[in-house]
């Protein structure tokens, strides 16, 4: 993609902009973290943005992750992983990456809180919710968001961060849904992750922490 320091530094500000407009309407002035979207993308692709001093990362797909994992050693990058979860997968994905965006059953809160090695310090865990309830989406139902948390806080090797959602094209009343579940928890979580690359300052603006941005990065993937 030509001019991608442009384009990376042109989402930095768009980011900045929408915090300080959910600031000036009173939301909260907490950063917000940007998930560079690199499923697909060269690992060449990956290096240039971390030189521009991007560090956070998200994958949808464990093998071509762990291929990009081993190529980058040499980088401190954060790994997200956030595609749907197969159970016969946690183990690897307990092993090497730092964050889970996309945990939506208990049986996948207990696979990956006994597999994951304290050595390496807590997992940090969002719970995908299915906001939509959308019969091929994965992700969890608000009604089973609380039963999934507790059970997080069983497992020491697990940080719960909080809810992430992925609605379909256009539902941007997600975001504010989303946001309305979590205020609703016993304890609300103090992360949500919403927003991609055609709407994430909607999302800043309904109170996302976290945005997944890959097209308005990188460009189109092959």
């Amino acid at each position: 993609m030509e001019n991608r320091e442009s384009a990376y530094r042109g989402i930095r500000k768009r980011i900045d902009a929408a915090m300080a407009e959910r600031e000036q309407h009173g939301g909260e002035s907490r950063p917000v973290r940007l998930v560079a979207v690199s499923k697909r993308q060269p690992v060449e692709a990956i290096r240039a943005l971390a030189e521009l001093g991007q560090r956070d990362f998200g994958e949808n797909y464990l093998q071509e992750a762990l291929d990009k994992q081993e190529a980058l050693g040499d980088l401190p990058l954060t790994w997200h992983f956030i595609g749907p979860i197969q159970s016969n997968k946690t183990r690897l994905i307990a092993a090497h990456f730092d964050w889970v965006h996309s945990v939506d059953r208990v049986k996948l809160v207990r696979r990956l809180g006994e597999q994951r090695d304290p050595a390496r310090g807590p997992l940090n865990v969002l719970i995908q919710v299915n906001i939509d309830d959308e019969a091929s989406k994965s992700g969890a139902s608000p009604d089973e968001v609380p039963a999934i948390a507790a059970a997080c806080g069983e497992h020491p090797t697990l940080r719960l961060r909080g809810l992430m959602c992925i609605p379909r094209p256009g539902n941007t009343e997600a975001f504010s849904q989303l946001a309305e579940l979590n205020a609703g928890l016993p304890e609300p979580l103090p992360d949500l992750s919403m927003g991609m690359s055609g709407d994430f300052e909607v999302a800043i603006a309904e109170g996302a922490t976290i945005v997944r941005v890959g097209t308005a990065l990188f460009g189109p993937r092959d």
